[in-house]
């Protein structure tokens, strides 16, 4: 982006009347954002002198767009990570946010499960209201030269066993501020869906609550826990006598009660068209009135199944289950969406969704353009650029073809579970250019593979896709191989890894492309005593094997081309922008430690005193107890049985680590893919 309102030499506004030039051309350098400002609206003069600028600042992915009112910048962040301003603007003293927690779990197994209540919803944009009319804009937040935290919460695990009565986990809190947290944002998580006849559930309450399970004691599970002003969410509903599920609450409105007949409907979410207009926000879902919607709670189950879903809310809400599948739905990605319960006996609940962090301020009065619409849409080096990190349309409004080029990014595979399981393979990862006709192309953003309770099916990633340009498909990564069978890691754009005992790698480049989309995952130790599995393969290179001493590391991941890195959205320690760290030797151009994508998931192990595969590589960071995040923001697999494996950096597509022998059951997500698109400005 350059730096904002700096300029070197004469200033625009100077004008002599003696000046050889004319006096009405001006001088200087105009900094790269407001250069182009002007280029795009016909190099207008400004009089009587230079325009007022934004803030100097970095951290996640840039959107820059036009309201009525000017252009905004919005830093959106769908991992934790830092937002570092460098230098004050002129325009604003402050930012203003958008802070939403983790969506609690649905229920499952229990007689119709509760709905999984919504995350905290928290913002300072004006205008932003909850169902019933009440404002929930809170106080200014001015900002200074400083670092500011950026923690983004995770979803809660959906309920899972194949044992009775199974409450959702809660979401975990988002935060944006200073690193002493009682001066800034926090949002709470959203509580867990209810299913057991035991009593309060401590899972339940949350930013918005959990709905009530059909066989628990029939009261709400408070919203708005613990209580801000304005309100952060709203309480779940309530049970019926004959055992259907309340829905979980929503930023919006609280989750509705069972009925008779069919589970409660989650509760509404909210709109906040912080990062783009609302009638195209980048982030959030559709809703009554447009797009940006979040924070949607999780439909209610019934007993027995109804057939009919109970509806999550408007904002990510998953919906119930019915059948054949009564497990519930999980939440749409990056919204803080509750997971949807189970009905009838379903053995498993919707996962949340994880939340999202978005700041945002001013950073001209001009209006601005662009040859397309879709995504978050930056200006860098000559180019535009839209980047995907959901769903959406990529509109080439130019009025002739465009050339492009881009990036594109499968979801990442998931681990394996339990019994030195393989890792997840990194999605497919595929660039180059390509004449783009014009009018909307549907954009589809893989997801990250999903293992779900103590199934052995392998858990892929799904395909990323540009409608209409089906050359540049980039494939899922493989799942990595768990326990009891398959032993084999799954094949996709990179493999899973194989687990032990001789579990064979799964293939890489699969469908095959040319050059290559991934690499194949490792294989499994053969040996008794102590063993490993594989790792998963990564866009860079192949995934390990497992061996007698430590489980295969997933294999390297590759560094987005120079054109998208824009170091306003470096990614930090643990990724928040493009990317993640990553190996720096090997690398060309800027900034070769970030921007690394693409890496394939650790190889879980028994131990000690085997240990766990890294993630993303050899030598990656590996605390061999999945807390420390690996290259490309792939996870590490482990040796603990105590311990779930980490999620896989959002937007990476990277794979995630698997567990050791009689690890948790709950694995870590593989990373969401990724879009690029950029195009001469």
């Amino acid at each position: 982006m350059g730096y904002l309102g700096r300029r070197i030499g004469l200033s625009q506004g100077r004008a002599d009347a003696g000046d050889p030039q004319g006096g009405d051309t001006g001088g200087g350098l105009l900094d790269l954002v407001t250069s182009g400002y002007f280029q795009r609206e016909g190099n207008v003069f400004n009089a009587p002198g230079e325009p007022k600028s934004g803030h100097t600042a970095t951290g996640g992915v840039i959107s820059d767009y036009t309201a009525p009112d000017g252009v905004y910048r919005a830093h959106v962040f769908t991992s934790s990570g830092e937002f570092d301003v460098t230098a004050l603007g002129e325009l604003d003293t402050g930012v203003e946010y958008l802070v939403v927690a983790g969506g609690g779990g649905g229920g499952a197994q229990g007689a119709g499960a509760g709905g999984g209540g919504a995350g905290g919803l928290r913002t300072n944009l004006p205008g932003v209201q909850d169902a019933g009319g009440n404002p929930l804009t809170g106080a200014a937040f001015p900002v200074s030269v400083a670092t500011y935290i950026v923690t983004v919460g995770g979803g809660g695990e959906g309920g899972s066993g194949p044992s009775y009565g199974h409450n959702g986990y809660r979401g975990g809190d988002s935060y944006f501020g200073p690193p002493s947290t009682p001066n800034g944002i926090t949002a709470t998580g959203g509580g867990g869906g209810g299913a057991t006849p035991s009593g309060d559930n401590p899972e339940g309450p949350g930013g918005s609550g959990g709905g009530r399970g059909g066989n628990e004691p029939n009261s709400a599970y408070t919203g708005n826990t613990p209580p801000v002003s304005p309100s952060q969410g709203f309480a779940g509903g309530e049970r019926t006598a004959n055992y259907f599920a309340g829905g979980g609450g929503g930023a919006g409105a609280v989750g509705s009660d069972g009925t008779p007949d069919i589970g409660g409907a989650g509760g509404i979410g909210v709109q906040v068209a912080i990062a783009g207009p609302a009638s195209s926000s980048p982030v959030g879902t559709p809703g009554p009135s447009g797009t940006g919607w979040f924070a949607g709670g999780g439909g209610g189950g019934g007993f027995p199944d109804p057939g009919t879903r109970a509806v999550g809310g408007s904002g990510g809400g998953g919906d119930s289950g019915h059948s054949p599948s009564a497990n519930g739905l999980s939440a749409t990605f990056s919204t803080g969406g509750g997971g949807g319960g189970a009905s009838g006996n379903g053995p498993q609940g919707g996962s949340g969704a994880p939340g999202i962090v978005v700041v945002r301020y001013k950073i001209a009065n001009l209006a601005a353009s662009a040859k397309a619409t879709g995504g978050s849409v930056s200006f860098f080096g000559g180019k535009t650029i839209h980047t995907f990190l959901a769903s959406g349309d990529f509109n080439n409004t130019s009025g002739g073809a465009l050339t492009i080029e881009y990036v594109l990014i499968g979801g990442g595979g998931a681990g394996g579970n339990a019994d030195n399981g393989g890792g997840g393979g990194a999605g497919g990862y595929r660039t180059g250019s390509v004449s783009c006709p014009t009018g909307p192309k549907t954009v589809t953003v893989g997801a990250g593979g999903r293992t779900i309770g103590t199934s052995p099916a392998l858990s892929p990633g799904t395909a990323t896709t540009i409608a209409s340009l089906p050359a540049i498909d980039a494939a899922g990564g493989g799942g990595g191989s768990g326990s009891p069978a398959p032993t084999a890691g799954g094949a996709g754009g990179s493999g899973g890894g194989g687990r032990y005992p001789d579990g064979t790698a799964g293939a890489g480049n699969t469908p095959p492309t040319s050059p290559s989309q991934g690499n194949p995952g490792g294989t499994g130790s053969p040996s008794s005593g102590a063993y490993g599995g594989g790792g998963g393969g990564g866009a860079g290179g192949a995934g390990a094997n497992g061996t007698t001493s430590e489980a295969g590391y997933g294999g390297f991941g590759v560094q987005l081309p120079t054109t998208f890195r824009n170091p306003e959205s470096a990614p930090g320690p643990t990724g928040g922008s493009l990317g993640a760290p990553g190996p720096g030797p090997g690398s060309s151009g800027p900034n070769p430690g970030k921007f690394w994508v693409a890496g394939g998931g650790g190889g879980g192990a028994d131990g000690p005193p085997a240990i766990g595969g890294a993630g993303g590589g050899p030598g990656a960071p590996n605390a061999n107890d999945a807390t420390t995040l690996g290259w490309a923001g792939a996870s590490p697999g482990h040796s603990s049985p105590s311990l779930a494996t980490a999620h896989a950096v959002a937007n990476t597509g990277s794979g995630s680590g698997a567990t050791g022998a009689g690890g948790d059951e709950r694995i870590g997500n593989g990373g969401s893919g990724l879009v690029l698109i950029a195009y001469d400005t």
